[in-house]
């Protein structure tokens, strides 16, 4: 079967901004949790970098070609298109774990992607002195479709995604995520945002994020 979610139209739209709307009713605890979060990243990143500025030298250089220099937009471009096969490595390694289900999903295509952020109030001051503001936060709103079997049943799902990433002064980091999931095709609203940040398709992101700055993530070049 072959899906294009960029062909979705109006309504895939539609239903991001209601995704963007319902996100802004309750995330005020959420921005808590991030800005905490970003304090404690930058802290653990300088004593790191700080400690073998070598290794510092040579991240840079592993980096510079694949992952540190792109844009926001390429980036994610790039991450979309390998994240089914990352989400679905993930969600595999969770069933052997748990050894038994009788439910499981596979991605099947990611896309759709926004960049227009919602606005932040963050305002947190690291241990060095330096202070986190919005603007340390990159905000991403994309879509996947996963088929889901339950026992012998397929059902197709729609989920809309609200991705925070940090751009340190050598890569990209994971900071959090938030879900929304409905049926395909929508017949009804999807549910409420969820924290996702543990979740198989947040895991394929931050393995994508580790070997993109390892070197080892090819990224297609641009049309």
């Amino acid at each position: 079967m072959k899906v294009d979610i960029k062909g979705q139209g109006s309504r895939g739209a539609d239903e991001t901004k209601r995704f963007v709307l319902s996100c802004k009713a309750g995330y005020s605890r959420w921005l808590i949790a991030l800005g905490l979060w970003l304090a404690i990243a930058n802290s653990f990143e300088t004593i790191a970098f700080s400690q073998n500025p070598s290794s510092q030298s040579s991240l840079r250089t592993q980096r510079k070609f694949v992952c540190h220099e792109q844009s926001l937009e390429i980036l994610i471009t790039q991450l979309l298109r390998d994240l089914p096969s990352y989400a679905n490595r993930a969600s595999q390694r969770g069933r052997r774990l748990r050894r038994s289900s009788d439910i499981y999903s596979y991605m099947l295509v990611a896309g759709r992607p926004e960049f227009q952020p919602l606005p932040l109030k963050i305002d947190g001051s690291h241990t060095d002195g330096q202070k986190n503001t919005a603007s340390d936060v990159e905000q991403v709103f994309f879509t996947t479709l996963e088929r889901q079997y339950v026992g012998k049943k397929i059902v197709e799902l729609e989920e809309f995604h609200w991705l925070f990433l940090t751009k340190t002064a050598n890569n990209r980091r994971f900071v959090m995520m938030f879900s929304q999931i409905g049926t395909y095709p929508l017949q009804q609203p999807p549910s409420p945002p969820r924290d996702s940040s543990n979740g198989s398709v947040a895991q394929g992101i931050k393995a994508w994020l580790r070997d993109c700055q390892a070197g080892s993530v090819r990224v297609r070049s641009q049309p």
